[in-house]
């Protein structure tokens, strides 16, 4: 499968079946994640990979009742150094990176945007200083799930000027 394909074909997969994710796979996740740009090549970021179900169920609260949290194989946190200037841009690129790989390995993701970082850092006993930038689940899709309207290049791109 060529990227553009991986693009056309990623949804957000909020089902999964109940069948592990094999280690090779979930190391290849985190090879490309790895393998992503970053400012200055800082590379200021963690990936905590949470396969354990009681953790799993412990961060349904705080990721504002999801339940689908707690039913995928596995979790991956992304956390950085909030003092570096590019540590989101860094981190969405590494998990977009996950999230392209994973379609390509016959899996499905999900970003989760929507979270209590507090309790989350709690849980996955993350220290004061770092930020919990996003989490993303990672499994089997029970199905290829929606797919969204996008709006048409003329309404997003303008060339040589701000346009709109």
């Amino acid at each position: 499968m060529d990227v553009f394909e991986a693009i056309k074909k990623r949804r957000s997969i909020r089902s999964y079946e109940d069948r592990p994710v094999e280690k090779e796979k979930i190391e290849k996740l985190l090879e490309a994640a790895r393998l992503a740009p970053s400012a200055k090549n800082m590379q200021e970021w963690k990936f905590i990979v949470i396969t354990d179900k009681e953790i799993k169920e412990k961060l349904v609260p705080a990721c504002k009742n999801q339940k689908f949290i707690s039913e995928a194989p596995v979790v991956i946190a992304a956390v950085s150094d909030p003092s570096f200037k590019w540590y989101k841009v860094d981190v969405g690129i590494a998990l977009e990176h996950i999230a392209l790989e994973a379609v390509e390995l016959g899996l499905g993701t999900c970003w989760i945007g929507a979270f209590y970082e507090d309790k989350v850092k709690e849980i996955l006993s993350v220290p004061d200083n770092l930020e919990v930038v996003a989490l993303m689940t990672v499994g089997y899709g029970k199905e290829e799930g929606k797919r969204t309207t996008r709006k048409p290049l003329e309404e997003i791109v303008c060339y040589d000027k701000y346009c709109f």
